[in-house]
């Protein structure tokens, strides 16, 4: 990486749902732009090869086992950003979905013959958990 520049050095960035795929791929890039990345996914052992393959490449990551259809569980993820980062929180990725599954069962059935649990699956860690993160990640960037 001689030579190289990190036009992302000194920012703090966090990717939810970022143990494999879409968002491991996004915490892979931003952490070689030079950013400490805070990853989040449920599942502890996924979540630390992903970080570990971050910091193989020469990033910055840290781990954060957090399901992002628990409020309580997100608040304390930007608490912990906060005390950690001196309350630097420069970029949010909202990438959390956990329904691929029970969306890949329903295959070929009308919507109206799913179950409305399957709504909450879809939405809760979804659409949901992305509006709670936004809420805090905007909260935590407006305080003075």
């Amino acid at each position: 990486m001689a030579g190289l520049t990190r036009p992302l050095s000194g920012r703090v960035c966090m990717v939810t749902g970022a143990s494999r795929g879409i968002g491991k791929g996004i915490a892979l890039q931003l952490s070689e732009a030079g950013a400490t990345v805070y990853i989040t996914a449920r599942r502890r052992e996924p979540l630390e090869r992903a970080a570990a393959e971050v910091q193989g490449r020469g990033g910055k990551c840290v781990p954060v086992v957090c399901d992002s259809s628990r409020e309580e569980e997100v608040a304390a993820l930007f608490e912990r950003v906060r005390k950690e980062q001196g309350g630097r929180l420069d970029v949010l990725v909202n990438n959390a979905f956990s329904a691929v599954g029970a969306l890949t069962e329903e295959m070929g059935l009308p919507f109206w013959e799913s179950s409305t649990a399957l709504w909450d699956e879809v939405n809760n860690a979804g659409l949901r958990g992305h509006y709670i993160c936004t809420v805090l990640f905007c909260c935590n960037t407006c305080v003075d």
